[in-house]
């Protein structure tokens, strides 16, 4: 038994370094060189023109989910709160002032060192599952460097790098544009993935109760990121 073990073992451990060097062979690559810096800035106010900015500056409420519906957000964007819910806790979490959020566990409220950890991962949760919901109106914040990388087809991709701010500074995301300048899709370039320039598509674009184009959902391979009902209100 033992033997056979050690033999299946074997054979895990030289699966692993074969599928290793595909994977980095085939899934891993660097982040492209971009160059023209206005014509990107360019291409992105067109982008950001098409899915009516102006709707999304007005906008105050917007709600969504992520994780199969395990996070749920509504997000006030005009006093930079968001209620929450994720696992067994709810929070009305502060984005401004984090030390004046409120979380409850079970509807138990949390205290002292555990509240400030929780709140520091709530928002961490909501800078992740937002940005998979307004990315793109993202792309001029500060610390973000826009430029153009030429597509295989050859369109103009724009590649937007986040250079501080949020979580995982240094993230570089490589949008692809329809010909009404509305985003189908983008390649990642980010730390807290292992595959580099992985790909996701932006479907489901619906305009909302403000004015305002929001994607429903994404697909990364055979995997679908449901945002489950999203709105955004004035």
């Amino acid at each position: 038994m033992k033997k056979w073990i050690k033999r299946i073992a074997g054979v895990v451990a030289f699966l692993v370094v074969i599928f290793g060097g595909i994977y980095s062979l085939y899934f891993n690559d660097p982040v492209p060189a971009g160059s023209s810096p206005e014509q990107a800035d360019a291409l992105a106010r067109e982008m950001l023109e098409a899915l009516n900015v102006e709707a999304y500056r007005e906008t105050r409420y917007l709600d969504w989910s992520y994780r199969g519906g395990r996070n749920r957000y509504h997000w006030d964007k005009l006093m930079g709160k968001v209620e929450m819910r994720w696992g067994n806790f709810w929070g009305r979490i502060d984005l401004v002032s984090p030390d004046k959020s409120e979380i409850e566990e079970e509807g138990v409220p949390v205290k002292g060192e555990r509240l400030k950890q929780l709140t520091q991962k709530a928002i961490s949760y909501f800078n992740n599952d937002s940005f998979w919901l307004v990315a793109p109106f993202k792309v001029f914040d500060k610390g973000t460097k826009r430029s153009i990388v030429q597509r295989p087809d050859g369109s103009p991709g724009l590649l937007v790098t986040y250079t501080q701010g949020g979580d995982t500074p240094g993230d570089s995301y490589l949008w692809e544009l329809n010909e009404e300048n509305f985003p189908v899709s983008y390649r990642m370039w980010v730390q807290i993935l292992p595959l580099k320039g992985l790909s996701a598509t932006w479907d489901g674009w619906e305009r909302m109760e403000s004015g305002v184009w929001l994607p429903q959902y994404h697909e990364i391979g055979p995997i679908t990121l449901d945002l489950g009902k999203v709105s955004a209100s004035r």
